[in-house]
């Protein structure tokens, strides 16, 4: 019998998702939000996720033989809850709460994860319940589909789960072992997360845009220290200003920050607008500069001689979304190889949860190759979706569709680009793109101000050949994912300046043919026309939206904005004329 499991994030509130394992085969994963068109799908179940992944396998409810989920009960007798209780003092009612009712949302999330699944058909009494702590998840998301044999070091970094936020353990056989823990409010992506806010961003959705805009700034020009107590081994957040709950949050507009008002005192109001500027731009550069000051030394301290031992390291959390602290990572010697989940955040733990559930019953789990996991449509879905558009679109289906997309993007047009199945996680990896020729000056701001309508100052990333990159990069290391940055060569730089940021770096997407033939086949033609094997790649979404799922999202979006040009699968979508020879 064929062991099946579903695992199914979305307890903290954000980022519900589904995973299906069936015998250690990840067969499919989605986001809600894809579904719903709702950013994060926050306070809502895995409900249209959970019946694709069924749908996808071809099975039912009654196939199901575990429900795995990332977030577990934490006993009184574990130093978790009083921590909290103890750095929360000044807000009694969560003190007090932690320590008589720690447990309450788990209970409340079991019971919204019974009623979902039971209005699709499960029986709740014959299915095997199977809670994960936050933190195993996100750890079992990374080193279980690393595909590492050796004994491998391990790092999760968040803002919290029940109440850790921060992981250091190793994986050996297959077993996670925990090495240390810290707990909420100490907590680096809770630190970060405050200053996401305070620089005008949400939290949870705009840690990255601090990180592209820190290379504007000087790290040096503001200290930001005295926000982290910290000794090399132990840090302690200070609730003076970050990290903070009830009466102490700095409120604007009855809406409560996680920062306080000495923090403005401090530091001057909070940024509004688009612009990134000064002092903001420094303030970004020194959070981040932070950030991985403190991450790094911890990972040496405590891990630091397993790394030594193997050079293996697999990274997880919304942490390890910081490409910046990842490319810092890699540059380390005694380092072999970093394995960074794509999803690493927390619509990841739904793999993480299953993938944990799967190995605890001794089935192992295969290597994450790809992350094409979501939907797919056919020609004939496409076409049907076209017709039934209330703006009309203009459409044809072609042949050879490499060769006359690239020719459309080396004529310096940006290209929506729509095929095969919809990417897990928040990058977009060939699947769901916007696509330009980053030789082409000026594309990258068009592209800002014409489709994406976001921020002027925000990088794109390049997809290429994955021969290409050892050429491109100053460092060769596997990046499948767009989960590091590397260092442009200064040939590079001149060749593709659209894929550059401001520090020179690039966050890179190096493809194999056999994981996505039609993108290598695109990029291939893209040599031939430009002599560079690279195409400049962002989400196909719009500022606040989630990346498109279906057809019909994509179509919205591209009459929301100025793309002139659309292909999903061998449909081709233009405004105005067909391109020469389509």
């Amino acid at each position: 019998m064929a062991l099946t499991i579903l695992g199914l994030s979305g307890a903290l509130s954000h980022d519900p998702s589904a995973a299906l394992y069936i015998d250690g085969k990840l067969v499919a994963a989605a986001e809600e939000e894809r579904f719903l068109r709702d950013k994060h799908a926050k306070n809502k179940m895995p409900l249209e996720a959970t019946k694709f992944c069924l749908k996808q396998a071809g099975i039912s409810a009654k196939d199901v033989d575990v429900i795995a989920v990332p977030f577990a009960p934490i006993s009184l007798s574990s130093p978790a809850r009083w921590h909290y209780a103890k750095r929360y003092w000044y807000a009694p009612d969560r003190a007090l709460g932690v320590l008589f009712n720690g447990n309450r949302r788990y209970r409340r999330y079991v019971g919204q994860i019974r009623e979902m699944l039971e209005s699709i058909g499960f029986d709740w009494q014959k299915i095997e319940f199977e809670p994960v702590e936050h933190h195993l998840a996100h750890a079992s998301s990374a080193y279980h589909l690393s595909g590492f044999k050796e004994k491998t070091a391990i790092m999760g970094i968040d803002g919290k789960g029940e109440y850790a936020t921060t992981f250091f353990g190793y994986g050996e056989n297959g077993k996670i072992h925990k090495i240390k823990e810290f707990y909420d409010p100490d907590s680096l992506g809770g630190l970060y997360g405050a200053i996401t806010e305070y620089l005008g961003f949400e939290m949870l959705d705009g840690e990255y845009k601090v990180m592209g805009m820190a290379p504007y700034g000087d790290p040096s020009k503001y200290d930001l220290s005295k926000l982290i107590d910290f000794d090399g081994k132990e840090f302690r957040v200070n609730t003076d200003y970050v990290n903070v709950v009830g009466l102490r949050r700095y409120k604007e507009n009855g809406k409560g920050f996680y920062f306080t008002k000495k923090l403005i005192e401090w530091l001057g109001p909070r940024r509004k607008g688009d612009v990134a500027d000064d002092p903001y731009i420094h303030y970004a550069a020194s959070i981040q500069q932070l950030y991985e000051t403190v991450a790094l030394k911890l990972m040496d301290y405590y891990l630091g001689d397993i790394i030594k031992e193997t050079g293996l390291l697999a990274f997880s959390g919304g942490g390890a979304l910081n490409v910046k602290l990842n490319q810092k990572i890699v540059s380390r010697p005694e380092l072999k190889e970093l394995f960074v989940q794509p999803a690493s955040g927390d619509a990841g733990t739904a793999i993480g949860a299953a993938s944990f559930a799967s190995e605890k019953r001794g089935v192992a789990v295969e290597k994450m190759e790809h992350v094409y996991l979501g939907p797919s449509f056919t020609n004939e879905q496409v076409t049907e979706a076209c017709q039934n558009h209330p703006d009309k679109p203009k459409f044809k289906q072609i042949d050879q569709v490499p060769e006359r997309i690239a020719k459309v993007l080396a004529e310096g047009n940006p290209v929506a680009w729509f095929q095969g199945r919809m990417e897990f996680g928040p990058r977009a990896l060939g699947r769901r793109s916007i696509l330009g020729c980053p030789s082409v000056k000026g594309v990258a701001d068009r592209i800002n101000e014409q489709i994406k309508f976001r921020e002027r100052w925000r990088p794109f990333c390049p997809s290429m050949l994955d021969r290409v990159a050892p050429e491109m990069f100053k460092v060769d290391h596997p990046a499948p994912f767009m989960t590091f940055t590397f260092e442009v060569k200064e040939e590079w730089k001149e060749r593709v300046p659209e894929v550059v940021h401001e520090d020179g770096t690039a966050r890179a997407q190096a493809v194999k043919r056999e994981v996505n033939p039609r993108y290598y086949d695109l990029m291939l033609e893209m040599e031939k026309f430009t002599g560079n094997g690279v195409v400049l790649n962002t989400s196909l979404n719009r500022r606040g939206e989630p990346v498109v799922c279906t057809p019909t999202d994509a179509l919205n979006m591209f009459f929301g904005s100025d793309l002139q040009y659309l292909i999903m699968e061998d449909i081709l979508v233009v405004k105005g004329d067909f391109p020469e020879g389509c």
